[in-house]
């Protein structure tokens, strides 16, 4: 099967080459998010799909002298961690890692690997402040976060090591799922004030978040378990005080159910391309090293824009 095969693309045509490492990888806007920021800098450079599960083969293309780094996606983000040189705390604690970057350190090539997903989620926030606020606003208030997988994971992250939010509410379908992100929080050292909310009751309780990010997919909810995380949602989303929600899911449409609702109850909603976004501007900083205000942002979003409509009709 070719996502097992040993590929090496041919690379004759740039001065440096990057992959977007996963498997499928299909409908990804990466390699063409990259490559409008590498053209527009007059770069001649590229990011090429490898769409495939053979770790060894990807290990064998970053050892090329051409390799500047790579984007690494589901399922790879776990598996990738024992194959880098050295991580950021922000892939360390997340324990998860979708961004490999190359440094000279001391004479020797080194692979890094990072996470970009939290910066991504942080910036969703603070590139989308109010006039009235600063990233200020949201320290020392509630945080929540909707679903249970990885990009729960960097949600948390975000919201509680860079926006200073406190406690941060929990909320999900799945019981285990939670509690294995309550416990690979806590584990390293952010998870202490996560509170897993079980009910609408519960919920009714609590102060209002300040600020939520929505990681589940986009469909009604149909099992017990599904009707009551709805009901935990929206008893949030009806308190009187209103904040601004992230709504993670974008493809094939960024205009979900929750964030119909979300705007029908007075929040701000923040569309999940923000996020996809500036981790994505996170990454190409980190290849380029130039800084995210000297690439093309409006360029980007421009370009990304017109590949969602254009795939929506």
């Amino acid at each position: 099967m070719a996502e097992f095969a040993d590929v090496t693309p041919d690379d004759s045509h740039v001065e440096k080459i990057g992959y977007l490492f996963g498997h499928p990888i299909a409908h990804s806007l990466s390699p063409l998010f990259h490559q409008t920021i590498y053209d527009t800098l007059g770069l001649k450079w590229a990011q090429l799909p490898l769409d495939s599960v053979n770790m060894p083969n990807f290990l064998r293309l970053t050892k090329e002298p051409k390799f500047y780094g790579s984007s690494v996606t589901m399922p790879h983000k776990i598996a990738i961690i024992p194959h880098v040189d050295k991580m950021t705390q922000e892939a360390r604690e997340i324990g998860a890692c979708n961004t490999v970057y190359i440094r000279n350190e001391d004479g020797k090539r080194i692979m890094w690997g990072t996470n970009t997903d939290c910066v991504g989620i942080r910036e969703a926030f603070y590139q989308n402040l109010l006039p009235s606020q600063t990233p200020e606003t949201y320290r020392g208030k509630p945080g929540m976060v909707i679903g249970g997988g990885g990009a729960c994971r960097s949600a948390v992250y975000a919201l509680k090591r860079y926006m200073g939010c406190s406690p941060i509410y929990v909320v999900n379908r799945d019981v285990k799922e939670v509690e294995a992100v309550l416990e690979s929080c806590k584990g390293a050292g952010y998870g202490d004030d996560l509170i897993h909310v079980r009910t609408a009751d519960q919920a009714s309780s609590l102060a209002s978040p300040a600020a939520i990010v929505a990681c589940i997919p986009n469909f009604p909810p149909k099992t017990p378990e599904e009707i009551e995380a709805r009901k935990i949602i929206e008893t949030f989303l009806q308190k009187p005080e209103k904040g601004a929600i992230l709504e993670m899911c974008y493809h094939p449409t960024p205009f979900t159910e929750i964030a119909a609702i979300s705007e029908k109850e007075g929040w701000q909603v923040i569309l999940g391309t923000e996020a996809m976004i500036y981790q994505g501007l996170e990454q190409s900083s980190l290849w380029t090293l130039k800084n995210v205000k000297d690439l093309p942002v409006a360029k980007v979003k421009e370009v990304v824009a017109a590949a969602l409509k254009a795939h929506a009709k």
